[in-house]
Formats: C-alpha cells, structure tokens, sequence
C-alpha cells in the first residue's frame, strides 16, 4: 500500500523505528551489498562523510550481553551504503541508537528462549552468496571485495550478520503478534489522524503470469552426463586432477577459479538438498555419480573431513538449449495467448494448465508481493522491469510475451495481465476500510514496541562508554532520571 501523504502526524513517531528496520534490510538485499574499508568520523553529531580518521577499535557500548564496538557503527554505514540505502540527514549517534536497539532485542530473544532456524540462515547465506558471486564474477572477486582472507571467513561473517538480525525480527514479532484493532480504534484513529486532510492512496495493482520454461532434449542431458562421467573416470582410472576439471570446465562461476572448492558443514547446512546429500554420502576421496539439482548436473569429490566440516569439489555442467527447444517453447506461450485473447480459456485457467512457475501456476498465475506477502502491488513501488510491462495495461488485458533469464533458465518466455487495478485517490473511511484499518494497527504497534524498548532498558544492564555518552538519544540508554 502506497501512501502519498505529508501531514501524517502520527508518522513522527515512526522516524526512529524506521531507521532501526532500514539497517536491518541487508538480510533481503544481502545481494546487492559490498561492504567497503572500516572508516570512522571524528565527530559524534556530525552529518556521515566519507573522510573519516582511523583509530583503534573500541567498545561502544554493552547492551545486556552483547557489546557494540566502534568499528560495528563504520559496518553499518558501509553496509546501508552498499545496500544503495539513503543516509542523507542521519547522524552517526542515529546509526549507533539503531544498533543499540538491535543489541536489546537480541538480548532479550535470548532471554526469551527465541527459537532460531541454523538451518535457514545457512540456505540464505548459501543464497546470497552464489547471487553476489555472479553479480560481480567469481567467488574469490567477492571474497576480495569483502576484503576477507577466505571463503569461510565471508560466510562466518554473513551468517553472523544474517542470525543476528533474524534474533531482532522474531523478537519484534513476538512483541506485536497479538496485538489486533477494533473497529472503534480504527474510527478513532481515522478522526484523529487523517480526516481532516486525507491523504492520497497510490495506485495499485494485482497481477498475474503465466510463464513457459524452455525443455533441454533427453539426447543434451545424456551429452552432459555422460561428459561428467569421462571426467569421473578419467580422475579415477587415469589420476587426473579433478581441481583442473573444475578450473577448466565447470560453469559455476563462483567456483571455478578455485577448482569448485567448498567447505559444508553438516550443522550449519548449505548449498542446495540435493548437493548437501550428495556430499555427506562420500567417503574421503570418493566422487559421485552424476546428480541433478536446480542449477544443472554435477560430480562432487569428497576431499577431506575435518569433524563437522567437508571440504569438497564440484564440477557442474548445464544441458544447452537449442533453437528447436526454445522455438517450441515460445511457440507454446504463443498458442496459449491467442486463446486467452479469443476467450477460450480464462488466464487463471491456462496459468494451471501451461505455467511452468509452480509457485504461481495453482493460484490462477496471481504473483504475491514479497515485501508484504499479499496480491497487492502499489504502482509506483514495483521493479523497473515490471513496472515497463505492467504500467499500460487495462484490467484482464494480456500483455505482449516478454522473454527473459534467470540463475536457473538460460531463457524463460511470460505473459501477464492486471486482474484488478485501483486508482490513485484520496482516503475514504468507508471504500479504504482495511488499507486504514492497517495503518491504525502500525501506529498501536509501534506505540507498544516503544513501551517495550523503554520498560527494557531500564531492566537491562546498559553502558554506554566514551564520546558516544555525548549523543542525544530518542531512548533513554544513559538513563536518565525522567522528569
């Protein structure tokens, strides 16, 4: 939901809370951030800049049991800033009082026995790091660029990054998981908050896509296992090195350069299910057989385990697609548009018969919004590439087919229509119920997390050390006797 509003009085109180969530959206934009060189400014309040002086590391701050040094804060920074996260107008003591807030919740989740998944933080990692490594070349480009020794050390450090702020967002959701509003409180905070100068609702969408994958031929998938067989065989019977295989031929981009060398761990799962099996089944020395996963056909060599740890190569090979198979595909999609536009099948119908997307294909082809799971898409939010494809179109129009790829398919062909459109217009009580009704239930919770960080605070142990006791806190964390 868009919301094109100055006058929002209740929205002051989001300022802080805001800034607290936008230093923890690395854990959805991981892929896009590149940490740069530790900075540090020489004054507290003032405005971040890029000259800043070098100095020794030091403690910050001790929330409960976690401590924030100087050099987290410069992290922060570097991380907002290669997350392409605006900090115009933020102060550094601002970026310091949203980590403190993390520190408290991260405490406190502790505390409160949270219960964290390893096991999916591994797969994001695993995740985030086979996206930068293509984004920017190869796995060892990436772990040069994060100025890091190895690639576990980029791993230790992300899973780090990425547990610590899954500890912060389910103690936030415990917080608020109750919390409801009653048909008075929304007529209140309407009356109160927005009756006498609506806002204006931006205009939004609910969409839908029908999308047709390209099939590689029996007769390519047998070329490429049979090719990873002879480098199997050749390793095994010949003494080749299987490191060279890797170097010269597999198509993972963020190995091969370093002879497809991973390190798994059997308690902190990564890499995908069917690579994870693959590996824990070897014995020292041992290569696999042929397995296919999402990303195409691999051979793994087990070359060491150390405890929990398997130190592992992998050769990974993708079945072309040629002319024929992508022509039929395309051909498919072309077929099954027609008879959308002559209506003789609906478009919830043939997404179910035709979609080869299976995350959208049984809900008539209707795509969620991630950042807020629903169907709804505000207008002027949605990606760039979506937005040129979407923008024009009426209700139940079918869209051109639009041809595109991703880290999986070489080519992917897609159709989509608008299945609702509303308009931009001002808040109305009655038509804008639930879109209101919402905004009332972000102000309670955001009224009941500050009660929460105040109550605390003053429970939790809090020292804050050196220049940062200078800051002029929204939170009471140097405790101050409140008049």
């Amino acid at each position: 939901m868009l919301l094109k509003t100055n006058n929002l009085k209740f929205l002051t109180k989001v300022k802080y809370f805001v800034l607290s969530m936008l230093m923890l959206t690395s854990f959805t934009t991981m892929a896009q951030e590149i940490i740069e060189e530790k900075k540090e400014e020489k004054k507290v309040e003032k405005k971040i800049d890029p000259s800043q002086r070098i100095k020794l590391d030091g403690v910050a701050a001790v929330i409960g049991d976690y401590v924030v040094l100087d050099s987290d804060i410069d992290k922060r920074i570097d991380q907002a800033r290669a997350a392409g996260q605006s900090l115009e107008g933020q102060t550094r003591c601002e970026i310091f009082g949203s980590l403190l807030e993390e520190k408290l919740y991260m405490h406190h989740s502790v505390q409160d026995s949270i219960v964290i998944n390893d096991a999916e933080i591994s797969a994001n990692v695993d995740q985030q790091i086979n996206v930068m490594s293509q984004q920017i070349g190869s796995l060892e480009k990436l772990i040069a660029f994060y100025k890091m020794d190895t690639e576990q050390e980029l791993r230790d450090e992300m899973y780090t990054l990425n547990r610590g702020q899954r500890m912060v967002q389910l103690m936030q959701q415990k917080i608020i998981e109750e919390l409801e509003v009653t048909p008075e409180e929304v007529r209140q905070f309407y009356n109160r908050e927005l009756k006498v100068d609506p806002p204006q609702f931006g205009t939004e969408l609910r969409l839908a896509q029908i999308v047709v994958i390209p099939e590689t031929s029996p007769e390519e998938v047998q070329k490429v296992v049979d090719r990873l067989n002879e480098f199997r065989s050749d390793v095994l019977d010949n003494g080749a090195s299987f490191t060279t295989k890797a170097v010269l031929y597999s198509e993972d981009s963020g190995s091969k350069s370093s002879g497809g060398k991973y390190t798994l761990n059997r308690k902190r799962p990564q890499m995908v299910k069917e690579f994870r099996e693959a590996a824990f089944s070897l014995e020292e020395g041992e290569i696999s057989a042929p397995f296919k996963s999402v990303y195409g056909y691999h051979i793994i060599q087990l070359e060491k385990i150390r405890g929990q740890e398997y130190d592992v190569r992998h050769v990974l090979l993708k079945p072309k697609l040629t002319n024929a198979d992508i022509a039929k595909a395309k051909e498919e999609i072309e077929n099954v548009r027609k008879k959308i536009i002559d209506g003789e099948i609906s478009f919830a119908d043939a997404a179910l018969e035709v979609s080869d997307e299976e995350e959208t294909k049984f809900e008539g082809g209707q795509l969620v919004n991630p950042e807020t799971n629903d169907y709804v898409f505000p207008l002027t939010k949605i990606d760039t590439d979506l937005y040129g494809q979407v923008q024009a179109l009426k209700n139940d129009e079918v869209s051109p087919i639009y041809s595109e790829s991703d880290m999986y398919n070489q080519v992917k062909f897609k159709i989509l229509t608008v299945t609702d459109r509303i308009d931009e217009h001002e808040a109305d009580f009655a038509k804008d119920y639930l879109k209101i009704k919402e905004l009332a239930l972000y102000n309670k919770q955001l009224e009941v997390i500050g009660k929460w960080q105040k109550e605390k605070i003053t429970e939790t142990y809090v020292k804050i050390n050196g220049e940062h006791r200078q800051c002029d806190f929204q939170a009471n964390w140097l405790k101050k006797e409140e008049r």
